[in-house]
Order: structure tokens, then sequence, then C-alpha cells
């Protein structure tokens, strides 16, 4: 069977993609980054936005922060794959510029909130919008060949380091001044990436290559996924994103309380390797990634980075100190983030190009459904071995429960290519 991931030209001869223009690629690279950075700002801000607009205790707006949290995840949950559809039916410029519209209209809002409510309705409106990073993806799938793909995948993991590593600190900085002002430079941002993409960014998805807007039932959520399950050769990919994605996102969400717990770091060491996390996926997916999968391909690449991932998780588990702690941080992230945009491009090879909105919706999904489960679950393991009367001894239960989510991600993976 042939890989699907080119159209056809006039003589049916399959036409490789063209070589897509810088300045396309950088725009590309900004809608990520300004995404990333949103979240960046959001994670150590919005508390204390939400306990300015209403006088709260601090419990109090850690459970507000919470539920607004569920809130933007469901948000990208659901409107994830009816982006990807949109872009599928419509093609991706209209969709990306209209998309970053609205996100620069959510941090106006973040900046002007009088209340509660309004906050709420923006984080809404940020998840709704904040879903672009599967069209982008979509995109540059469209305008990569089979050999500089997996390069192109990792520049958008890149993205998201670099904007991991901004966000923070650049929220800091500016919200030290006025808690309010981030929001507004943000939305600047976005303002001035919208016109430079009306002036740069080229159409990817040739009209020819276009599908009819699937109805409701083929863009929500659920539907996608269940769409995907019926393709067998993709279905195990599918299992392994979900895997990895559980492991990775229930570490994010407890990082901060664990490493005090467990090392006593306060804000400043965790928010320094924080920003190391950022700097080691710019690293990786940013210049190690294509030259991995050039030397070795894809599924070399991938079963060794879950295997290093899975053995750096399993050890991290029984450290008790920061300088190993570090060593190991940097190693999980290796095999983690060199694998994550190979295994993108080895999906893209089993879908048409007219479902690549839809195959990278349907990641979206399966990431913002892992975004509501996993931080919940994870929680609730720290809080129990950190309390007087933990279930086991284990401080580091996550992280061996993460190692083993990654050593069954590899052993479905060696079963999907043998069975190929």
């Amino acid at each position: 069977m042939t890989s699907p991931d080119r159209s056809t030209g006039p003589d049916g001869t399959a036409e490789r993609p063209q070589e897509p223009s810088p300045h396309a690629l950088a725009f590309i690279f900004l809608v990520v980054t300004i995404d990333m950075m949103g979240v960046g700002l959001a994670f150590p801000l919005l508390p204390k936005l939400i306990q300015g607009v209403g006088d709260f205790t601090i419990s109090e707006a850690a459970f507000f922060n919470g539920a607004i949290a569920v809130l933007y995840a469901l948000a990208q949950f659901a409107f994830s794959p009816l982006v990807g559809n949109l872009s599928d039916a419509y093609g991706r410029r209209p969709v990306l510029l209209i998309a970053q519209t609205g996100l620069a209209l959510d941090y106006l809002l973040m900046a002007l909130a009088p209340n509660l409510w309004w906050i709420a309705a923006a984080r809404l409106v940020s998840g709704m919008f904040g879903a672009t990073v599967s069209t982008a993806s979509a995109y540059v799938t469209d305008v990569s060949t089979p050999e500089n793909r997996a390069r192109n995948f990792g520049f958008i993991g890149m993205a998201f380091g670099l904007g991991f590593v901004i966000g923070p600190f650049a929220g800091g900085l500016l919200g030290a001044i006025d808690i309010h002002l981030p929001f507004f430079v943000s939305a600047g941002l976005v303002a001035l990436n919208v016109a430079f993409g009306c002036v740069v960014l080229p159409e990817s998805l040739a009209p020819r290559d276009r599908r009819p807007l699937a109805g409701w039932r083929q863009s929500n959520p659920l539907a996608a996924l269940r769409l995907l399950t019926r393709l067998p050769r993709l279905t195990p990919y599918l299992t392994c994103f979900f895997l990895v994605f559980m492991a990775q996102r229930g570490l994010e969400s407890i990082w901060v309380l664990y490493a005090d717990f467990r090392f006593g770091w306060g804000i400043r060491e965790a928010a320094f390797s924080l920003a190391f996390v950022g700097l080691m996926y710019i690293i990786v997916q940013g210049f190690l990634v294509g030259h991995a999968v050039r030397r070795f391909g894809e599924p070399r690449v991938i079963g060794a980075g879950y295997l290093l991932a899975a053995v750096s998780l399993i050890a991290f588990a029984f450290v008790d100190s920061g300088g190993p702690a570090i060593v190991l941080v940097g190693s999980f992230i290796l095999g983690a983030a060199i694998a994550e945009p190979a295994l993108k491009s080895l999906a893209t090879q089993l879908i048409a190009a007219n479902q690549q909105g839809l195959l990278q919706g349907a990641i979206a999904s399966v990431n913002s459904l892992v975004i509501i489960l996993a931080p919940a679950l994870a929680n609730l393991v720290l809080a129990n071995v950190s309390g007087p009367t933990p279930l086991a001894p284990l401080p580091g239960a996550w992280f061996l429960f993460g190692g083993g989510l990654f050593l069954l991600a590899f052993v479905v993976f060696r079963r999907a290519r043998a069975a190929t």
C-alpha cells in the first residue's frame, strides 16, 4: 500500500510538496510559540488574577483556578477536531488567521476582566481558539516531504519549548509591574502575528485536496477518535499518544509540588527547572530529531526514545536530591521529545492529504482529554504519598507509573511495527 500523503498531478503522478517559504514557517512557529506563551502566562498569573477580582482566600482561589482549568481543557477537547475539520474543508490559512484573532480577543478579556465570570468566559474563548496547534501541524504536513517532515514537526516542538521558557518569565517580570500588563502585551503580540500572517502566509491545501465539511457527528472529539480507530494501522499510534501524554501531563501537573515535597525546592528552583525543560525541548526537537530520523529512521528513534524516557522516570522515582533529579529530567526530555515528532511523522503517512487536519485534531483531542484526566489522577497519587498515612511508602509513585506507561507504549509500538 502506498502512502497517501501527497496529492497527484493531472497526469496521475505524485506531486511532491513545494518547500514552504521561510516566512510561512516563521508564522506557524510564532503561532505555536505564542499559544505556549499564553499557557506559561496563565500558570503563574491566573490564580493571582482570580484573587484580585473576587477578594478570595488562597483556598478559594485554588478551587476556582482548578475549575477554570478544567473548563479550558474541555473547550480544547471539544473544539480541536472541529477546527481540524474546518481546515480540511476551507483551507488552513483562514482557520489559522481567524483563530489567532480570537486568541487576541481572549487576552483582552483577561486583561479587562472585572469578575470571575469574565475570566471563565475568557478561558473558554482561549480553549476554543487555542486549538490551533492541530491546524498548524496540518499546515506543516501539507508543505513537508517525507524527508523533512519529522524535522518540521520538530520545529513545532521547538516552538513549544520556546513559548514555555518565555511565558513564565515574561509573565513574572510584567506581572510585577501590573497583573494585567502581560495580557495586554500578549494581545498585542497576537495581533501583530495576525497582520504578519495576512501578508506572508499562503494557503497550503489545494482546493482539489479539500473535502466537504463533516457534520457535528464527525466534528465532535469522540466521533473523531472513533473514526481513527476504524483504521487498524493507526489505532496503535493513537494508543501510544494517549499513554505517553498521560505520563507527561500528570508529571507536569504535580512537578512544583513534588519538587517542594521531595527536594525542598522553592519557587525559584522550580522556575529554573521548568526553564531547563523548555530549553531541552528547543534543543531536542529543534536540532536533534531531524538528524536522528535521517540517520536511524522513525521506528528506531521512537523505540529508543520510549525506552530512555521509561528508564529515566523509573530512576527518578528513587532520587531524593536535586542534582541527580535534573540529570534525569534531561534524559527523560531527550527520550520523550525525540520520539513524539517521529511518531507524528509516521502517523501522517497513513492518512490522505485531505484528512490531515482531522488527524492532527484527533491527536490534539487525545492530549486535551488527557489534560482532564492526568492531573486529577497524578494529584490524587501525590496527595496520598505525601500525606500522613500513605497506602505505600513510595514518594515517587507517579514517576514509576509514568515509566510503566512509556514501557507499555514501547510494547504497543513494536507490536504495531511487527504487524506491518
